[in-house]
């Protein structure tokens, strides 16, 4: 029998009891439904026990629900996410594995509040995930600690089936941005991470809303919006105060600092707990393995410069760096 049936008990075993709310959204959004459930898991699965670059990948349902869910119950397509999923960890193994809230470097950014999910749901049900520029310091954390502690918010998040079919929404405060945090990225880096990210993640990311972004910072977003899908670009929005932001998130989702009620310090620690209980099933994925990456398909469109790859992308990249070495922030 295959390593892979080592790894079917890890995680959530069966679909939990879901209310009938939730299952509404995944019925209208997802064309999700029981049927539909238990015959993509049963292919999805039968899948990874038969494909010989797979190996100790996990066979519960919610981690196949990932896929699924992120490529609303298409069988083929979440099995091309999930080899995508597993090559950039197999790509990026220092920004992608190994991810300990515990190990001093990625704690640090945590405490500090860099990056967590608050603990309520929105009015839509989503977990809302803080991007907070002043708890990155550039001059002490590379760019592989920022990497880490996004890919271990996401692989978190990503455990909890109901997150699986609402989604995210992203708040963040570009407040203290400084050149540092730009040219903290090594451009070909940046080019690879990014252009791999949105295809190789499953997850749902509903809305994007920024705020205090420096209007140097701007060249970079756009630059960014017009290298993602229409979806994406239509779903990040830059406010120019809190008071605008305030009227598109809910302010129990926000922390006290940000016109929201709980403090920073509150959510933080909440989070922490969180993190706690899925310690053991994030430091177990590193054992899910893509022996070669000779499955995935790969888009005629895959080297334009429309589609953010290539060398035209990474000489983009560096010179937007160069302009940002010469420019001073806000």
């Amino acid at each position: 029998m295959k390593e892979t049936k080592l790894m079917q008990d890890q995680g959530e075993s069966t679909v939990l009891e879901l209310p009938e709310s939730l299952l509404k959204i995944a019925k209208r959004e997802l064309r999700e439904d029981r049927c539909t459930r238990e015959q993509s898991l049963e292919q999805l699965r039968n899948w990874v026990m038969k494909n010989e670059d797979l190996q100790n990948v996990r066979c519960d349902d919610t981690f196949l629900l990932r896929f699924l869910r992120a490529k609303k119950f298409s069988v083929p397509m979440a099995e091309q996410t999930m080899l995508k999923y597993l090559n950039i960890r197999r790509t990026f193994p220092h920004m992608s594995t190994q991810l300990d809230y515990l190990e001093p470097r990625l704690g640090d950014l945590i405490d500090q509040g860099y990056i967590f999910a608050v603990p309520q749901r929105d009015k839509h049900g989503r977990r809302v995930v803080i991007i907070n520029a002043k708890g990155l310091n550039p001059k002490v954390h590379t760019a592989a600690d920022q990497a880490k502690a996004h890919f271990l918010t996401y692989e978190c998040l990503m455990e909890d089936q109901e997150t699986q079919i609402t989604g995210l929404s992203h708040v963040g405060d570009f407040s203290g941005v400084s050149t540092a945090h730009v040219t903290n990225w090594n451009p070909t880096e940046f080019a690879r991470i990014f252009k791999w990210g949105e295809q190789s993640l499953p997850m749902r990311h509903k809305e994007i809303h920024l705020i205090n972004v420096p209007s140097t910072l701007k060249w970079l977003i756009d630059f960014v919006k017009n290298r993602v899908s229409s979806k994406m670009k239509n779903r990040l929005i830059i406010y120019g105060s809190e008071k605008e932001l305030m009227k598109a998130v809910d302010a129990g989702c926000l922390p006290l600092e940000m016109g929201g009620t709980m403090p920073m310090r509150e959510m933080i620690a909440l989070w922490k707990q969180e993190l706690a209980a899925k310690r053991d099933l994030v430091l177990g994925l590193d054992k899910c393995t893509l022996l070669s990456d000779r499955g995935i398909q790969r888009r005629s469109s895959f080297n334009s410069e429309k589609s953010g790859n290539g060398p035209n992308f990474v000489s983009q990249i560096e010179s937007i760096e160069g302009s940002f070495r010469k420019l001073e922030f806000d």
